[in-house]
């Protein structure tokens, strides 16, 4: 990887990804590009200079001359900040996805990140033995049942989305075209899978690439949910406000979900020992995986990653 010299034009530098050069190369002329993505990691807008004494010309000339890093194909890496097209050029805020502890939520769901041994992580233990540990120790505090999700103990993730401001109240209606309706979660599918928000049923993936990262498309019940419009002050009892955001202004919808740890992860060691970590707590060791599930806005492509810890109980 490297930078492109963009001292005097803009440069658009485009590659195909991982999937589009395999299928490329299986020659039976059935490759065709269908869809692009465009990203501006690299650019500082703060470096937009409107006091520069020699003239309009000059206020952005520092960011288009921004060296630009060359086009790279690894999907867990490039792309965080794609570009978005919207027809209202009267937006001042753009919508955010925020993780949404307990500790901000009043109404049911909600995650409260482990402070105790996840380091700020979702903590999902992986088979009985671990999970049996859990229950029974308060000090563990809360996690996702990896075993079985459903479980009553069990926590689940979930992500608001919307206007993260005070300059708008949360009784306004978040712009439509603004909303999303439809999130991609990215997990290591050797570590585990998603399930609904009730960790009933399991969802299938959509795609998994090289790196076996597999991408879920959730749209549906169990998944998406439609968040109140924060209602206005009033006499009526009805007025509280439930169920609660993470976020300070207009809402859009809420992801929820949880997940389920792999077969592997469940019946042996052998991830554990290649790619992960050990460490004591209380009377036990445990192993650990420390891993990111990602969650992207499919209209605004604003992007989430959520710290996952996989817990496993030394014998």
């Amino acid at each position: 990887m490297g930078f492109l010299d963009n001292s005097g034009d803009i440069i658009l530098d485009a590659v195909l990804t991982d999937t589009g050069r395999k299928r490329l190369a299986e020659g039976n002329g059935s490759f065709k590009i269908t869809k692009y993505a465009f990203g501006d990691d690299e650019i500082n807008y703060g470096n937009y200079d409107a006091t520069n004494t020699s003239g309009s010309a000059y206020y952005d000339l520092q960011i288009l001359q921004t060296p630009i890093l060359e086009a790279f194909t690894n999907n867990t890496a490039t792309m965080k900040s794609k570009l978005m097209t919207l027809t209202n050029n009267n937006i001042l805020y753009l919508p955010v996805i925020v993780l949404a502890g307990n500790a901000q939520l009043s109404g049911p769901g909600g995650y409260a990140l482990n402070n105790k041994i996840g380091s700020g992580s979702v903590v999902v233990p992986v088979d009985i033995t671990t999970s049996n540990t859990f229950s029974g120790d308060a000090d563990m505090g809360v996690y996702i049942d990896g075993v079985a999700p459903s479980s009553p103990t069990s926590q689940t993730v979930r992500c608001d989305q919307g206007l993260n401001t005070l300059e708008i109240p949360a009784t306004y209606k978040l712009d439509a075209e603004l909303q999303e309706n439809q999130y991609i979660v990215e997990i290591d599918n050797r570590f585990g899978s998603i399930t609904t928000n009730k960790g009933t049923s399991d969802q299938s993936f959509s795609f998994i690439d090289d790196d076996n990262v597999a991408s879920y498309y959730l749209s549906t019940g169990g998944y998406v949910f439609s968040t109140k419009v924060k209602p206005l002050p009033g006499n009526d009892p009805d007025d509280l406000d439930d169920p609660n955001t993470a976020l300070a202004g207009p809402r859009g919808t809420h992801l929820m979900f949880k997940i389920r740890a792999s077969t592997n992860l469940r019946t042996s060691t052998y991830l554990f020992e290649r790619l992960g970590s050990t460490f004591p707590f209380g009377a036990n060791n445990f192993y650990s995986i420390d891993t990111i599930v990602r969650v992207t806005g499919a209209t605004t492509g604003y992007r989430l990653d959520i710290p996952v810890k996989f817990v496993k109980q030394k014998s």
